[in-house]
């Protein structure tokens, strides 16, 4: 294991819900992807949407269509895609430019 890894910290939200804060290492691209889903999130809720935010609902929603299924199909696991495989697989380039290229394309000047 890594020693910069600290455990993950749980606290119970007013509303139900559980907050777990975790570290995730992320290519660049899928980076770009998740900050598309969080302006996507944010024209339809009208407000600024963290990446956070945009996680999170991304994971709510998969899990609502994973128990929206009937019994005997794809476990929630199993349904909810993952950041990596909706990235389309591009041509490597050094990490500087994916970088460089990543962040324009979240700013939106690509």
């Amino acid at each position: 294991m890594n020693d910069r890894v600290t455990p993950p910290a749980i606290h119970a939200l007013p509303d139900g819900e559980a907050e777990l804060a975790v570290v995730v290492r992320l290519p660049w691209e899928d980076v770009a992807r998740l900050g598309q889903e969080a302006g996507r999130l944010a024209a339809q809720m009208q407000r600024p949407v963290t990446l956070d935010e945009a996680v999170s609902h991304r994971l709510r929603s998969a899990r609502s269509a994973a128990h929206a299924k009937p019994a005997g199909e794809q476990p929630a696991a199993a349904a909810m895609p993952s950041v990596s495989a909706s990235v389309s697989s591009l041509p490597s380039r050094p990490p500087a430019e994916q970088a460089r290229q990543a962040i324009e394309r979240i700013n939106g000047s690509a």
